[in-house]
């Protein structure tokens, strides 16, 4: 029987996926086709792929009119196997291990390609064992700062209290970023068992996965997918038939930016209004409904499975300095070859921008990369040479956060994106703090009168970034002026073209 794979992932359906299988159904109505998540190569999808003695052959992008010929072998879309397609071929797989290669929501799929592993020698180790293997990978937050994993699970398993709690962070809401969408919704079982070994770990017996409502599709199958780990004994009362219990829903949030923030989750998850707490008390030791409670990004506790499976030595082999393991990077912009790449650390920004973005899409030179969503640093070309690693990227002036590469050719003004940075600041504020609050609203009213040919303003712009960066609550104000000085002092150009425009 002919197997045929048309991702379900939200890029792929937002780009026709799902006529393309309705094409596939009415054209084989006796093909077996199974809805996957996306290889991560966006700028092929719709991708097919039709499974050919044991090989699966790539076509694409498609359209509902090319499935006829994708079919009978004669498409001129035809890539080869997805393996031997240079972007995926150079990866390391190992948090996306299984994502586009199997059915989301078939746990005989996920078993089948090393899923559970992990969970059944994780049930053979103690608790103290079990942070000390996360300890001793390096694994470290890949939401955003970069902390490390095992000393926060560390610290909530030597916490005394009569529940605890495992919070996934799927608020994913920096711009240029989606591996958190695609991995929950190509390998949503991955998530769940990372969060079950996490709650062993440290003696937690309930978790949530909190996701953002304009994940629809996420929601969808991050559900399905628990409802089927329950019924088979990976949640409840007895994981896997073990004493240990542990059990997870999914909650959705509206949408605020602020929420991705770890305590404004918390008070979102608890029905409250999603704003930053002051710390201390941590949520370490007092999270969620004052529990001690271990709040991690989805890929962080999506990589939790592989470091079981394979041994912690085996991920520490990869990376650079402090950065170990894998990060899959996202590279969207003004890019030719935009999508997922999951690599070792220690790439350089131009190996990721030209060599594995191939460059802008518009074939105008790169002026500037923003690395970690709308928060993050501007970098010239002259900062390239930067690996990609948390302390490497942040001694060149910017932020890893959650890798996401947003690209731009030298046609943008450095100064507009300056605003948007504080006006997105402004919008999303959630008002707790005054560094915050009245800070980007100034800012915005600043870096107008700088474009207005006021340079009196620029002293004034320094003086207010370093106020919001030292006395902000919580990133969303600490981390603002990073996009703005990056601006200003790699593209002064920018800024005084627009004075002498006004002169």
């Amino acid at each position: 029987m002919m197997k045929v794979y048309v991702p379900r992932d939200a890029a792929a359906r937002a780009l026709g996926a799902d006529s393309v299988a309705a094409a596939v159904k009415a054209a084989a109505p006796d093909a077996a086709l199974v809805r996957n998540g996306s290889r991560g190569m966006v700028w092929l999808e719709p991708l097919v792929e039709v499974e050919q003695n044991g090989e699966r052959i790539a076509y694409g992008p498609a359209t509902a009119a090319d499935v006829p010929a994708i079919l009978d072998g004669t498409s001129t879309l035809k890539l080869g196997p997805v393996e031997s397609i240079p972007f995926f071929a150079n990866q390391t797989r190992l948090t996306f291990q299984r994502v586009g290669l199997i059915d989301p929501l078939s746990l005989e799929d996920y078993k089948a390609n090393g899923g559970l592993k992990g969970l059944e020698k994780a049930l053979t180790m103690d608790s103290a064992g079990i942070v000390a293997e996360v300890t001793e990978s390096g694994l470290r937050g890949r939401g955003g700062a970069g902390f490390p994993t095992g000393i926060k699970w560390k610290t909530v398993a030597e916490a005394k209290a009569d529940q605890k709690y495992i919070v996934c962070n799927a608020d994913e809401g920096d711009s240029g970023t989606f591996a958190d969408r695609m991995l929950m919704e190509g390998d949503p079982f991955c998530l769940i068992e990372g969060m079950v070994i996490a709650g062993i770990g440290v003696g937690a017996t309930k978790g949530y996965v909190y996701i953002r409502s304009e994940y629809p599709d996420a929601i969808e199958v991050m559900e399905a997918a628990v409802d089927l780990a329950r019924k088979a004994g990976i949640l409840g009362k007895s994981v896997l038939g073990s004493s240990h219990a542990f059990d997870m829903e999914v909650r959705v949030g509206a949408g605020a930016y602020v929420c991705g923030e770890e305590t404004s989750l918390l008070n979102s998850l608890e029905g409250k209004r999603g704003t930053v707490r002051a710390k201390p008390p941590l949520p370490a030791l007092q999270g969620l409904f004052g529990k001690p409670t271990v709040v991690n990004n989805v890929l962080s506790l999506g990589t939790v499975p592989v470091i079981f499976e394979k041994g912690a030595g085996f991920y520490k082999d990869f990376g650079v300095g402090r950065s170990r393991g894998t990060m899959p990077l996202q590279i969207a912009g003004n890019v030719k070859h935009g999508g997922l790449y999951e690599t070792a650390f220690g790439l350089t920004l131009d190996e990721v921008v030209n060599g594995i973005g191939g460059g802008t899409a518009s074939g105008r030179p790169v002026k500037a990369v923003q690395i970690g969503g709308p928060l993050g640093a501007y970098l010239p070309a002259s900062k390239f040479d930067t690996p990609i690693g948390y302390e490497e990227v942040d001694k060149a002036g910017g932020l890893l956060g959650h890798a996401g590469f947003t690209i731009f050719d030298d046609t943008v003004d450095m100064l507009g994106m300056a605003r948007f940075a504080m006006e997105f600041c402004a919008v999303e504020s959630c008002g707790k703090c005054t560094p915050c609050r009245i800070g980007a609203v100034r800012g915005v009213e600043t870096i107008d009168r700088i474009a207005k040919g006021d340079a009196a303003g620029i002293p004034i712009l320094t003086d207010l970034c370093e106020t919001m960066k030292d006395g902000s609550l919580c990133a969303l104000g600490g981390f603002t002026p990073f996009p703005v000085m990056s601006a200003l002092t790699h593209f002064p150009d920018d800024f005084s073209a627009a004075k002498e425009a006004a002169e």
